[in-house]
């Protein structure tokens, strides 16, 4: 049974408590022992004594701990799913508060692939593996974030894809320091002013001067937290067939490949297919609008950083070995659809103000036969003819419709006789074609008629 190179005083303790961090690091119980004489052999591998072979006599086997340590330090306890959803939910409060002073960005994206980061971390099972410190538990580092969202804008401004959002690589947006009093352009080795890109105002660059002065990206890129489907990480393999050609070590005579090459099973840590990630991306909106105003005006730097997202999503993927596959995501469907509903009121908000600035602009009789138009657009429709439904209009609606119009009749001062009647006809067509006007009805609409004529 392997051991973990702990003091002898821990040999025994049950580390089930501990975080993955600790059980994949410290306390990774890899090192084989000698099953009869009991010794560390400081090796991956198990030495057990089995009856075998033709002649049944008992012989040595290696046998491999890699793998097991794996699936024992992968285990997710109830105390480290608490974690989880308790930072993710600190992380989500935090968005909040935040964007009180400096807008947020977030996307809720799902895993369709295995996600995995930190391989080129120093480990004894030579692929390591990125934990969050101080709570030892997976995440994706916003530096991460950052490049492959870089990458993925860069792609998109090169042209050759479908961009609805526009990314161009064209300078654009003169450096500009100081003060809003004592602004100045600043200026090259040749003195012309150094001009920034949409690329170099979201997500930083250098300066022709040197490293230390360089340009601070607008945008800051949080930590992912991914929550992990399950109780368990899980446990890849990737197996080289040519590791002495890789290592330029000869294997049969020759450092060339060839199909005598001994195969290498590595195993690695990774998060599971169905992890959910969610994304928060801060903008400096202050800084944002000293470098490039058209990107803040109408929250422009939100629209290019979804579509630099999706192209993530579709085309790079977050994490290590994404050449073959792994870190691929999209986004979450239901936050998808909720975030799909939220532009569509705000869209609808949007265009309802524009109209109602459009009618603000009419001559008096236009704008109140506009606004007549708008409430009849609000009433119940039927769902075959498009009209306003008569019975429960005249029950329900008449009544106030009426008095929204009454109340628009006083700003018709001004206009000759000739116009108010002109306007009083008007109105009553568009009110007898959807209504039976009858009754007390129709001593209402005389009314309303009567006070536009100016009687």
């Amino acid at each position: 049974m392997p051991i973990a190179a702990v003091p002898r005083y821990l040999a025994n303790q049950d580390f089930s408590t501990a975080s993955p961090a600790l059980r994949f690091g410290m306390y990774l119980r890899l090192w084989g022992i000698d099953s009869r004489s009991r010794e560390c052999l400081w090796t991956t591998h198990d030495v057990n004594y089995r009856t075998a072979g033709r002649d049944r006599v008992e012989r040595a086997f290696k046998d491999e701990n890699k793998t097991s340590a794996l699936r024992e330090s992968a285990r997710i306890s109830d105390g480290d799913r608490r974690m989880l959803d308790g930072l993710s939910s600190r992380q989500t409060t935090l968005a909040a508060l935040a964007a009180c002073s400096n807008p947020v960005f977030t996307l809720d994206a799902l895993s369709i692939a295995p996600f995995t980061t930190g391989l080129g971390n120093e480990h004894p099972l030579e692929n390591g593996f990125a934990f969050l410190n101080p709570y030892g538990l997976p995440y994706l580092p916003g530096s991460g974030v950052k490049g492959v969202l870089r990458q993925a804008a860069r792609e998109l401004a090169a042209g050759g894809w479908d961009d609805p959002a526009g990314w161009d690589d064209t300078p654009r947006y003169p450096l500009m320091t100081g003060g809003p009093e004592h602004r100045k352009a600043v200026l090259d080795k040749r003195q012309r002013p150094v001009m920034l890109t949409s690329l170099d105002v979201l997500f930083g660059r250098e300066t022709p001067d040197g490293d230390s002065n360089h340009v601070r990206g607008t945008l800051t890129f949080w930590d992912v937290i991914p929550q992990i489907p399950g109780d368990s990480l899980a446990v890849e393999i990737m197996t080289p067939h040519q590791s002495h050609y890789y290592q330029q070590k000869a294997q049969a005579g020759s450092t060339t490949p060839h199909e005598s090459g001994q195969p290498n099973p590595i195993s690695f840590l990774t998060v599971p297919p169905g992890a959910r990630f969610v994304f928060h991306v801060q903008c400096d909106l202050a800084h944002l609008r000293r470098l490039a105003p058209a990107l803040a005006a109408d929250e422009r730097w939100r629209t290019l950083l979804d579509a630099a997202f999706r192209h993530a999503f579709d085309w790079l993927g977050f994490g290590a070995k994404t050449a073959v596959g792994y870190g691929a995501m999209h986004e979450n469907p239901a936050a998808a659809a909720a975030r799909a509903a939220e532009r569509a009121r705000i869209e609808a908000q949007r265009q309802a103000e524009e109209d109602a600035r459009q009618r603000a602009a009419l001559p008096p009789d236009a704008r109140l036969l506009a606004e007549l138009d708008l409430e009849l657009a609000r009433l119940p429709q039927d769902p075959r003819t498009k009209t306003p439904i008569m019975q429960q209009t005249s029950r329900q609606e008449w009544p106030a419709l009426l008095d929204r119009l009454a109340a628009q009749a006083p700003t018709l001062d001004g206009l000759a006789n000739a116009e108010r009647e002109a306007l009083a006809t008007a109105i009553k067509r568009r009110l007898s074609r959807h209504f039976k006007v009858e009754g007390k009805a129709d001593k209402a609409m005389k009314q309303v008629l009567s006070t536009v004529r100016g009687a």
